[in-house]
């Protein structure tokens, strides 16, 4: 199935999200807690040293150089190289007569550690990452005892140094294992799979696919799909492939096609929502006219007869959901409106006049803020066509620009004004946009930015 919705997120983007994760990996091995160490070390025909190693206590552990990176086909591996620790604690040692005891401080240097990170998605349409492989190798461990026997440290300190790197190379992959799943794991499921827009509507994000890896970016296809919340059905159409352009200046980028959008004027055409009622009080004073039959009469001169000086209103329907496309020129859409006038009458009760068929050329301005898709449309002048009447024929073209002003002044800021409120982008927890690109292509609308993290 072809996504109605793509994110990619690029080397830039990765390499950011790796950043946060490194810095949480640190404080999550720096908790690392290591149990009291004891044993023997055979020394020739004398004897054995009798060794113990307790308080362990790491001071830090720092992961100064690492990098992320996507493999094709797989998933992602972060290696990290040449990190280093340290920490202390008390020892106590027998060999034959002498006792002793002591502090000590042990230094880890060069660690290696290579994770493969395994991407997928569950039975919701979440995105799942799990440890697929993780290798860690340490070249130097470094003990330093206190004290003045220096000749009896040496006995053992090659076999400390070897436990603590064994000790260390499973503690610390045993860390990455729990980090990735209580930590990335959690956070990589706070992706919406399905947002609530508002009464009557949502978007659906779930991912089609699981994640992909690229050579330079990790892409996930998403089902990009509006829906009525009261009844969600099948869309008459599917999504077209999205060609995606090799853009790599931002962080992340969304591609979101027509068929998204389409669905949006399906869904709330099925939900009722884009029926709209104009009355005297929402026309501005400053339009110069009222809406009652009198306006109308200059027109329609039987009006005046059949119901004389009596206020009116309009409801506009659209027959079909609006269908809009996508170029390189950006949106547009050519929208059908049923204009159903009425005279209301003493009683309050409805007497239809007349229905028009209004078509307009429309053109949206597409932008980005605070996580969420926002827009506005800009309109071209209005066509007219009468398709029933119960005061007789008329001219409609005669009132081509009074619809038009009662159009523009009433319908399109209320239009605007949704479209200001926008509809929410598919992002995890705690993300915030910036540097907004704004691009269009066939068949897809291209939003690329970069991203900031916002801890808690």
């Amino acid at each position: 199935t072809n996504p109605g919705f793509v994110v990619r997120i690029t080397q830039a983007g990765l390499d950011y999200a790796h950043q946060q994760g490194i810095v949480i990996l640190e404080k999550e091995l720096a908790k690392l807690k290591l149990p009291d160490i004891s044993g023997d070390s055979r020394v020739g025909r004398v004897g054995k040293v009798r060794y113990e190693l307790s308080r362990l206590r790491l001071r830090d552990f720092h992961l100064p150089y690492s990098r992320i990176t996507p493999i094709s086909n797989v998933g992602l591996q972060v290696s990290i190289s040449n990190a280093f620790a340290e920490l202390d604690g008390n020892w106590r040692v027998k060999f034959l007569f002498i006792r002793d005891h002591g502090s000590f401080d042990l230094k880890v240097e060069n660690v290696y550690i290579k994770i493969g990170l395994r991407l997928g998605s569950d039975a919701s349409g979440k995105p799942t990452v799990s440890t697929s492989d993780c290798r860690t190798h340490i070249s130097n461990v470094r003990v330093r005892f206190s004290g003045k026997l220096g000749w009896l440290y040496n006995l053992f300190h090659s076999v400390i140094e070897s436990r603590f790197r064994k000790l260390l190379e499973d503690k610390v992959c045993d860390i990455v294992d729990e980090s990735v799943h209580n930590e990335l794991q959690a956070y990589v499921q706070t992706l919406p799979v399905t947002a609530r827009i508002d009464a009557k509507t949502g978007i659906d994000y779930s991912l089609v696919a699981p994640p992909r890896a690229t050579a330079q970016s990790l892409d996930a296809d998403l089902k990009g799909e509006f829906y009525s919340l009261a009844h969600r059905s099948t869309v008459p159409f599917s999504p077209l492939p999205l060609a995606f352009p090799s853009d790599h200046d931002r962080m992340v980028y969304f591609g979101a096609s027509s068929y998204f959008f389409n669905t949006a004027g399906i869904a709330y055409h099925k939900a009722g929502a884009l029926v709209f009622e104009i009355t005297e009080d929402m026309i501005p004073k400053e339009a110069g006219f009222h809406l009652d039959t009198s306006t109308f009469s200059a027109f329609i001169p039987q009006l005046e007869e059949m119901y004389p000086n009596m206020p009116m209103k309009f409801r506009l329907s659209t027959p079909t959901a609006p269908f809009l496309t996508i170029g390189p020129g950006g949106i547009s859409l050519r929208p059908t409106v049923d204009a159903q006038a009425y005279a209301i009458l003493p009683n309050s009760s409805l007497a239809p006049l007349f229905l028009l068929s209004l078509v307009r050329n429309v053109s949206a301005v597409v932008n980005v803020r605070s996580g969420r898709i926002v827009g506005s449309l800009d309109v071209g002048r209005i066509r007219l066509s009468l398709k029933d009447s119960a005061v007789g024929t008329f001219q409609v073209r005669m009132m081509q620009s009074l619809m038009n002003i009662l159009t523009s002044s009433t319908l399109l800021p209320r239009l605007n004004a949704r479209l200001d409120e926008g509809f929410p982008l598919p992002l995890p927890d705690r993300i915030q946009l910036s540097n907004i690109l704004v691009r269009f292509y066939q068949n897809f609308l291209l939003l690329g930015a970069d991203v900031r993290f916002q801890p808690r």
